[in-house]
């Protein structure tokens, strides 16, 4: 994964994966969030350090570890649970993305379906002049 699509995309979300951000900061630091962001607790900035340090053996690692995989060998032997965390997290970014962002992706699919029908994509866009 490129570092600037890391940036762009964390794979998660603080409000609807807030119960893996608790649950990953007990298990890993030993810190209840219910307690440290009481006022007085833990500023933002040493919030958002922390979150970017959760590991992938922590509940939130290793869902963001699924959302973010791109290997298609790796995908095609997840579990039915781990191809519905996969599914939902590209639905929902594909609802909240730029048409320029959308038309990128279905080029992408497009070329991954010519691909796997075994249609040679260098011939196919010399022919018809599109890149």
């Amino acid at each position: 994964m490129k570092p600037a699509e890391r940036k762009s995309d964390p794979y998660y979300d603080l409000v609807d994966d807030f119960d893996l951000i608790v649950s990953s900061f007990q298990s890993q630091y030993g810190i209840r969030l219910s307690r440290e962001l009481l006022p007085g607790g833990m500023k933002w900035e040493e919030f958002k350090d922390l979150l970017v340090g959760i590991g992938p053996e922590t509940a939130l690692g290793r869902i963001v570890a699924i959302r973010a995989e791109t290997d298609q060998k790796i995908i095609k032997k997840f579990t039915a649970d781990q191809r519905k965390i996969w599914n939902d997290w590209r639905q929902r970014r594909a609802s909240t993305m730029s048409p320029k962002d959308a038309s990128a992706a279905i080029e992408g699919f497009r070329r991954m379906f010519l691909a796997a029908a075994g249609i040679n994509l260098k011939a196919l866009e010399g022919s018809s002049g599109s890149t």
